[in-house]
C-alpha cells in the first residue's frame, strides 16, 4: 500500500471526547473511526489488525476441533423466552425492535439459545457428540455507559465458541483444551507476559468461571496474582473459602488491575434443558446435551495490545498484528532517487513482505512523526544518504536500534 493512496490521514491532535489511549492512538493514526459512543469504524489499518486477531483465534480454535459458523444477529423471542432471558429484568442490556408485522425481535448478545436450538436438528445420539462449533460476529449490547475505546463497546465483533457433549468429564476435557487454545491466542497476541488465568465466579452454571485478564492499569478489574504460580483471582470472588480451595495464600497475592480479554464457562444443562436439547445414550436412555461457552472480543483484544504496547510516540505493534511488518518511509528527492525507491518498495513486495511505503510528499519530520504513531515495527527509510551508500537504515519500533543493510 502507497500512503499516496490511502484516503486516511492521521491527526496531530487527541481527539477531545476520548479518554482511554487506545481509543485516543488508534483514532489519531486512523485505524478506526467514532460514530458514536461505543460505536466504532474499522478503517483500512484497523481492519488489516482485526483480520490478523481474527485469523490467529481462527487458528488456534480449529486446532481444537472447532468449526466455524455464522448466525443471525436478529434472535426469535420465543427461544429467549424459554431459557428466561428475554425479560428486562433478568437482562438489561438487550437492544430489541419490532418488525412490520408486529413480532418482537432481538439483536444477540450471545447465542447459547439459537444453537440449543439450532443444534436439536443435528443432535438425536451419543453419536453425533461431540461437536464444537464458533463464530466471529457482531453482537450488541445496551450498555448504560460507553467507555475504555473499543474495549467496551454497544457494538462489537466477538468469537464465541459453544461445546457440546455427552457428559461432564467431556465437557472437562475440551475446558482444559480451550484454556490452552485460549493462552495461545493470547500469546501470539503479544500478551502472553501479562495474562493471568483468573478464576472468577460461575453463577448459575459452575463453581468457577475462568477469565484471561491483561495486566494494565487502563483495567476497569482488580485481580490479585499470584506470580509463581501464574494464577488470579478476581475481587469479587477473593475470600478464605476460595483461597483454600485453590490452594493460595492471602499474603502472597498482589493487586493489580487488569483488563479481562477473554472468559470461558461451564454452562452444563442450563440452555439445554429448556429447549429440550437432549441425545439418546448407549442404554437408550434420553439425556440432555451438556454445553460450554467460550468468549474472546478481537476488538477488545486489540484495545488492549494497544494499552499494553504503546509509548509517548504512538503504538508499538508486536509483529503479529501489526497492519504492515515494514513501514518504508523515502525522503528522495530527485525523480532518480524516487526510481531507486519504488524498486526498493517492489523488491520487497516481490519478497512477500506486507509494505506501507510513505511515498507522500512531506517533510523527514512529519513522515517520522506519522511512523512512529502507526507503529509498525520495522523502519526503513531510503535517501540520498543511504543510496550513496548502497543501502537502506532500518529502524527497530520497538527497540529503537538502527542498522544499514545493503539494497
Amino acid at each position: 500500500m502507497r500512503q499516496t493512496e490511502l484516503f486516511t490521514k492521521t491527526l496531530r491532535e487527541v481527539p477531545k471526547d476520548e479518554v482511554a489511549v487506545n481509543a485516543q492512538l488508534l483514532t489519531r493514526g486512523s485505524f478506526i473511526h467514532k460514530e458514536m459512543a461505543g460505536v466504532y469504524d474499522y478503517l483500512p489499518l484497523g481492519l488489516r489488525v482485526l483480520n490478523k486477531i481474527n485469523n490467529i483465534i481462527r487458528e488456534e480454535m480449529n486446532a481444537i476441533g472447532g468449526q466455524e459458523l455464522f448466525l443471525t444477529s436478529l434472535q426469535d423471542k420465543d427461544l429467549w423466552e424459554k431459557s428466561g432471558r428475554w425479560d428486562d429484568k433478568v437482562v438489561d442490556n438487550w437492544f430489541k425492535t419490532k418488525f412490520k408485522n408486529g413480532t418482537e425481535v432481538g439483536l444477540g448478545f450471545t447465542h447459547e439459545e439459537t444453537l440449543a436450538a439450532l443444534m436439536k436438528n443435528y443432535i438425536s445420539s451419543y453419536r453425533d457428540l461431540p461437536i464444537f462449533v464458533y463464530q466471529i460476529q457482531t453482537k450488541f449490547r445496551n450498555e448504560k455507559r460507553s467507555k475504555s475505546g473499543i474495549m467496551r463497546c454497544r457494538e462489537f465483533i466477538m468469537k464465541d465458541l459453544y461445546s457440546f457433549t455427552r457428559t461432564e468429564e467431556e465437557l472437562d476435557e475440551f475446558y482444559e483444551k480451550a484454556k490452552k487454545a485460549y493462552m495461545n491466542v493470547f500469546e501470539r497476541c503479544g500478551l502472553g507476559n501479562l495474562i493471568y488465568i483468573t478464576f472468577a465466579s460461575g453463577g448459575t452454571f459452575s463453581k468457577y468461571s475462568h477469565e484471561f485478564q491483561t495486566l494494565s492499569e487502563a483495567g476497569e478489574d482488580t485481580i490479585y496474582i499470584d506470580k509463581k504460580k501464574k494464577l488470579a483471582v478476581n475481587k469479587e470472588v477473593l475470600n478464605d473459602e476460595v483461597l483454600a480451595d485453590l490452594g493460595l495464600k492471602r499474603a502472597e497475592l498482589e493487586e493489580a488491575k487488569a483488563i479481562e480479554v477473554g472468559n470461558i464457562f461451564k454452562q452444563k444443562t442450563k440452555f439445554s434443558e429448556p429447549l429440550d436439547l437432549t441425545f439418546t445414550d448407549e442404554d437408550g436412555k434420553c439425556k440432555p446435551v451438556i454445553m460450554g461457552a467460550y468468549g474472546i472480543g478481537p476488538g477488545r483484544l486489540m484495545g488492549t495490545v494497544v494499552e499494553v504496547h504503546h509509548d509517548d510516540k504512538g503504538i508499538i505493534w508486536p509483529k503479529s498484528v501489526a497492519p504492515y511488518q515494514i513501514h518504508l518511509v523515502s525522503l528522495c528527492k530527485t525523480d532518480e532517487e524516487k526510481k531507486q525507491a519504488d524498486k526498493l518498495y517492489d523488491k520487497l513486495i516481490k519478497q512477500d513482505k506486507e509494505v506501507l511505503y510513505d511515498d507522500r510528499e512531506a517533510s523527514a519530520g512529519e513522515k517520522f512523526a506519522d511512523s512512529d504513531l502507526i507503529g509498525i515495527p520495522l523502519r526503513y527509510v531510503i535517501s540520498s544518504k543511504t543510496l550513496e551508500e548502497g543501502s537502506v537504515e532500518i529502524k527497530d519500533r520497538k527497540t529503537g536500534k538502527i542498522k544499514m543493510e545493503k539494497i
